[in-house]
């Protein structure tokens, strides 16, 4: 006992000092590093003349080169933020043609999104008038410091294995992506033709290289490393062996760009203020603060001494949280934000799992000991299904999304690894140590007493119905919208462009002014919420954003600022530019969600033997998904980048809250072998129900005070969830189960009905048999 004691003791101490030592660095942090990554792609590809007799040929490991770019350094300084945060570099390039088209233009900025990257995933490339392009980097004080390198229309080169420049890109002429019949298969292929310099060199190279590889090399990335088949001396080459159409556009678009004359020059370059504020980011901290005060204190009164553990361990949660995201490099912006929040209700999720369980075990008359080894050991199932399945998604969004969605992938997987870890090892390292103290009175730990089961079972016609008409009245509500604002939903600047005005004032305004003073004035012009601002650094520039302006609506603008505040209307420019969110990045963002959604099916699948509960799972999130897409049509909440954080910060969540109860009812299965599917239903939804509860709740709350203290954006980005929230522990307690449910009648109505036609069928058969045997038989009744 007396060991025990001691081992208690320093168990706690061990505690107290890591929470101070790692306290101490994140403070550091708080109060207070640059690490780029980059991608590579290769294909097993030939080239040959365009004959279109091309044949594939497989490349071996050693053939191909794989790494680029520099790796992370593991360090610890301030943490990253996004431009939406902190601000960064802004730089505007003007084409050298006056007039390029738009396929040009397009290629060009879709290559220098994949060049930004290895600065900051949040980074944004949009277009500006006609012939300008304008990037925004975050976490970059030095413009010229990437000045040089992102200019360049494209450093594209043809190397041989000896590593010898065979070709320049602007020896290629023109590259398109096409499909080819070779003997009765479509063959994806890119198509090369080739300046009168360029067919000379490419001839020669390629006499002396068959059978060798020649690599296709953009920005010190190989693209291609494809194997020369014959010497090409027409001046026309053909690349084969791509797996999909799309990925012979991407080579033909990244060969393109590397070839084109479109040369850029700089136009303009800024060092801008964060897009939110300061404050934004004060007003977060500070509500983070409270919502975790508030979450301790909950906690603590419904959970007693656990409560306590997990209110610890949560603490080492959050620390380990500020020092990874710098040790790493992480780049946090709103949507990495929306990450953090969701780890912390998924860490909050599985205390009050392992928790409800120990209460669970007590209440069936257990000793304290007894049930806290049992209880970490029941709940272990549902947290490690829970939190693996939102890793999957995260690892999705991370490889296949690009931008927001990358920044938001990042967040959400070190959240969910730290949130397993702290939940599994250290609230059970602080609970034992509690107890070999001697703090092991029951009453300490709580009692949860078996309460009757609720009939969900019974109410499914009243919960489907309601699900069913909320969402036509957001079919109904986009509709409106389409013949009201000419649009399903109310799209914002970062989705379908706008009009950026540049406006220099006579003095140099605050942020906080800004919002206050300015944007009033802009947006009794516009007409609707949403306008953009930023300072330029060093001057008394304001950048700001709204929808598209009229003519009139310009002249209107300049008018009101002029009359305002007596900004002289030849220092106020205005052009048009693109949306921040490209069309290549929403339907990344599309692909990597649905990809993920399959994949968690899939897992789900795997893990309870019975694709019945992966597909009520999946049809569950998607329900989550059209309830808050509900929201936004009937409301018109503005759809920006924020969307794409809200919606995949749903699927995150609502799957979770959906495998608890799925556990339960697959262990009530086993237990209660002779039970109705309706009692096990009924059963298993009534003693997850308080976990479902107390899980949302604690979510809930961290959000809404996040939406009561912080600035309008931070509530345009907050409420979005708490209504995903709302829509999560719904469908999780009214729904999900009752898929389920349906899906196993109409698959036992369908096993019953095949056992039915074959004993049928063995009928039929006998009667035959019989009626034959009847036949044969002899007047004397023997068979013949």
């Amino acid at each position: 006992m007396k060991d025990n004691k001691q081992k208690g003791l320093a168990s706690l101490f061990i505690t107290v000092v890591v929470l101070v030592f790692f306290g101490f660095l994140a403070y550091n942090v708080l109060s207070a590093g640059k690490g780029n990554t980059a991608a590579v792609a290769t294909s097993e590809t030939t080239i040959s003349n365009e004959s279109g007799e091309a044949t594939e040929d497989a490349a071996t490991d050693s053939d191909v080169a794989d790494e680029k770019g520099k790796t992370s350094k593991f360090s610890t300084g301030k943490i990253k933020l996004g431009l939406d945060l902190a601000g960064g570099v802004s730089i505007t390039y003007q084409t050298v043609e006056p007039n390029p088209s738009d396929e040009d233009m397009a290629d060009t900025i879709y290559k220098l999104q994949q060049r930004v990257q290895n600065y900051s995933t949040e980074a944004e490339v949009y277009r500006e008038g006609d012939n300008r392009i304008n990037i925004d980097i975050p976490g970059v004080s030095d413009a010229n410091a990437i000045l040089n390198e992102l200019g360049k229309p494209g450093s594209l080169i043809f190397v041989d294995p000896q590593g010898n420049t065979v070709l320049t890109g602007d020896q290629v002429a023109t590259a398109k992506a096409g499909i080819i019949d070779n003997n009765g298969n479509s063959e994806y292929v890119v198509s090369l033709t080739f300046t009168d310099e360029g067919s000379k060199a490419f001839a020669e190279a390629t006499a002396r290289l068959i059978g060798q590889r020649i690599a296709i090399i953009y920005d010190n990335v190989i693209y291609s490393n494809p194997t020369v088949q014959t010497a090409i001396t027409g001046g026309t080459a053909q690349i084969t062996g791509m797996t999909s159409y799309d990925e012979a556009k991407n080579l033909a678009s990244t060969i393109r760009i590397g070839s084109l004359s479109l040369e850029l020059e700089e136009l303009r370059s800024n060092v801008v203020g964060a897009k939110l504020g300061q404050e934004a980011i004060s007003t977060s901290m500070k509500a983070a603060a409270v919502g975790f005060v508030i979450l301790a204190v909950f906690m603590i009164a419904v959970f007693l001494l656990p409560g306590f553990a997990s209110v610890l361990a949560l603490s080492l949660y959050i620390i380990l949280e500020i020092l990874l995201l710098s040790a790493f490099e992480i780049t946090l912006t709103l949507p990495g934000i929306a990450g953090i929040i969701l780890s912390i209700g998924m860490a909050v999720d599985a205390n009050v799992i392992i928790f409800t369980r120990i209460k669970e075990e007590i209440g069936l008359g257990k000793s304290v000991n007894e049930s806290i080894n049992t209880g970490f050991k029941k709940a272990l199932s549902a947290i490690v299904d829970g939190n693996v399945t939102t890793l999957i998604a995260a690892a999705v969004l991370y490889l296949r999304g690009s931008g927001t969605v990358k920044g938001f992938a990042q967040t959400l997987a070190l959240g969910i690894i730290l949130s397993m870890f702290t939940a599994l090892f250290v609230t059970r390292f602080i609970m034992k140590a509690f107890y070999n103290i001697g703090l092991d009175n029951p009453k300490l730990y709580g009692k949860k007493l078996a309460r009757k089961p609720i009939n969900f079972v019974g109410m499914k016609n009243i919960t489907i119905a309601i699900s069913v008409i909320i969402i036509l009245a957001g079919v109904v509500g986009a509709g409106y919208n389409k013949v009201k604002i000419g649009n399903l939903f109310n799209y914002g600047i970062d989705f379908k462009g706008g009009t950026s005005t540049n406006v220099t004032f006579n003095e140099d305004y605050s942020l906080d002014r800004i919002s206050k003073e300015v944007v009033p004035v802009v947006e009794s012009v516009t007409g609707e919420a949403g306008t953009q601002t930023q300072k330029v650094e060093g001057s008394n520039e304001v950048i700001i954003k709204t929808r598209t302006l009229s003519v009139d609506e310009r002249e209107k603008l300049n008018s009101a600022l002029a009359q305002k505040f007596g900004v002289d209307a030849e220092k106020i420019t205005a052009e048009s530019i693109s949306g921040a969110v490209s069309s290549e990045m929403k339907k990344d963002a599309v692909v990597a969600t649905v990809i993920a959604t399959i994949l968690m099916l899939l897992y789900i699948w795997f893990r309870f033997k019975d694709f019945r509960f992966a597909t009520s799972s999946v049809l569950a999130l998607v329900h989550d998904v059209l309830i808050v897409i509900t929201f936004y049509a009937l409301l018109r909440w503005s759809v920006g980048s924020t969307f794409i954080a809200c919606i995949l910060t749903i699927v995150g969540y609502s799957i979770n809250a959906t495998i608890v109860i799925f556990d339960r009812i697959r262990e009530n299965k086993a237990i209660l072998p002779r039970a109705t599917k309706e009692e096990i239903i009924n059963t298993s939804v009534t003693e997850t129900l308080t976990r479902s509860i107390y899980s949302s709740l604690t979510t809930f709350i961290m959000i809404f005070v996040l939406y009561i203290m912080g600035v309008s954006s931070i509530r345009e980005f907050a409420l979005p969830i708490m209504v995903g929230i709302v829509a999560g522990t719904y469908s999780s307690v009214f729904l999900s189960s009752i898929f389920w449910y349906i899906f196993s009648n109409r698959f036992d109505k369908k096993l019953e009905q095949k056992k039915e036609d074959e004993k049928a069928q063995k009928a039929k058969n006998k009667k035959k048999k019989d009626k034959k045997v009847e036949i044969n038989k002899d007047s004397n009744g023997a068979v013949v």
